[in-house]
């Protein structure tokens, strides 16, 4: 493990310091806006611009690497972050907020694709396992003890901001202290969801609900706290209830599967995100907050997982060669989802109140799970042969992370311009595994 961590300390040292400073954004947005008078329709148009932000950045990431460079790039896309920060500090209009959040959206999705690539140009296949353990386990504790921050400030004042940007600030230390060589930078990969679809509509269709759901929960979570009567420590501990509950159950759900028809394990969650979604809009009545949080966690727990089990779904259908443009293709069907759902999930809770943001996400999920149902109806498929592993929707450099792109050759660690995710016949499957469950029959034989 020693050996592990100093190929990737300084990475992994300022990412930390990067989700610490972007959870403790999470929670502090999305209560300041509602301090500063602003509707919930208004918030949810700020997260939608998050999202269109950040689908932006994962398509300038890999020009602006190539242009500077890994640590001219982290280094000023980390000073760009922490100058937005505290310009929040003097935002007080819905436009101006939009703007601020747009541009986040595009530091972030800069920054993580740097730090995702130069991950995986160090993950050898010797050491995978350990390095991308710890790098998750740094990163995912981090995103669920930062939202605690709220409790360090007053949220009209600009204290939390201004810890906000020192924390970016000091996200630089580490990059500019590092002496290990640059990786090669990230190459351009073209998106083609159409061409995803005929291979994996199950996948792609999942993906853009998780971020039409996903999105505006972890948005607009806190508001909804306090709508409900909970305290801003209360509201802020639901961000953290969130991502406890994925942390706990990301792996558990990994394994199952790995043993089962993933489309299964989708359908699952995807059913038991609606249920809980229903709970919590009952507790949200009749509950102490203690069990609201707990509901939380366990909605994290079903929902925030779903990504995963879709990109280890998508990969079981495609070649190695693929894997890069699909994961990357997921990732802006997810982008797409998380820019609408805010909209819809604010316009919800305008007319129906604060629970109009779980009944919206009761009504999606549930809707999903009939779709993949139907889906499983029209073409079984065996158990999966494993191959999950634990990828956010962070930056298209995450798919360089599978193991599976060990089988790559070493330049091909991120596709070329022009990559498609093209439709492939799975090799790990029985030949009358590959048939369609779709309406018609997919290019290579197969669709899940």
């Amino acid at each position: 493990m020693s050996s592990a961590f100093v190929l990737i300390w300084a990475v992994t040292a300022a990412t930390t310091a990067l989700q610490l400073a972007n959870g403790l954004l999470q929670a502090v947005l999305p209560l300041r806006m509602q301090a500063e008078g602003l509707s919930i329709s208004a918030i949810g148009l700020v997260a939608a611009a998050y999202g269109l932000g950040f689908s932006t950045g994962c398509v300038l990431a890999p020009i602006f690497i190539r242009h500077v460079g890994y640590i001219r790039a982290f280094a000023s896309l980390a000073a760009l972050a922490s100058v937005v920060a505290l310009a929040m500090s003097f935002a007080h209009s819905t436009w101006a907020w939009v703007a601020l959040r747009v541009l986040t959206g595009i530091i972030l999705a800069c920054v993580f694709t740097g730090t995702d690539s130069w991950i995986s140009a160090r993950a050898v296949s010797s050491q995978r396992g350990r390095i991308l353990s710890l790098y998750t386990i740094c990163t995912k504790v981090t995103l669920m003890l930062a939202p605690l921050g709220v409790a360090l400030g007053d949220i009209r004042g600009d204290g939390l901001f201004m810890m906000i940007a020192g924390i970016f600030s000091l996200s630089l230390l580490p990059i500019a202290a590092t002496s290990t060589e640059e990786p090669p930078a990230p190459r351009s990969v073209r998106i083609r969801i159409r061409g995803l679809f005929a291979v994996a509509p199950s996948a792609i269709v999942a993906t853009f609900v998780v971020g039409l759901v996903n999105g505006p929960v972890m948005a607009i979570a806190p508001v909804f706290g306090t709508s409900i009567g909970l305290n801003l420590d209360q509201a802020a501990s639901l961000l953290f209830a969130l991502q406890a509950g994925s942390l706990l159950l990301q792996w558990p759900l990994g394994w199952v599967s790995d043993h089962f028809d993933r489309r299964r394990v989708i359908a699952a969650l995807a059913a038991g995100t609606g249920i809980v979604s229903l709970l919590i809009l009952w507790s949200s009545s009749h509950a102490p907050p203690a069990v609201i949080i707990v509901s939380f966690a366990l909605w994290g727990g079903l929902a925030l997982c779903i990504y995963s089990v879709c990109v280890a779904h998508a990969c079981d259908l495609v070649d190695p060669e693929d894997i890069i443009s699909t994961v990357s293709s997921l990732l802006f069907a997810w982008a797409a989802g998380v820019t609408i759902g805010p909209l819809v999930a604010a316009g919800t809770m305008e007319q129906l109140g604060p629970g109009g943001l779980f009944l919206y996400t009761a009504v999606v999920m549930l809707a999903l799970t009939a779709f993949i149902i139907l889906r499983i109806s029209r073409q079984s498929r065996p158990a999966a042969r494993g191959g999950f592993i634990d990828i956010a929707p962070v930056s298209p450099a995450t798919a360089a992370m599978s193991p599976r792109t060990d089988r790559l050759p070493a330049s091909d660690s991120m596709s070329a311009p022009g990559a498609d995710p093209v439709p492939s016949r799975d090799r790990d499957l029985e030949p009358a595994a590959a048939g369609a469950d779709a309406a018609g029959p997919s290019p290579g034989g197969k669709d899940p």
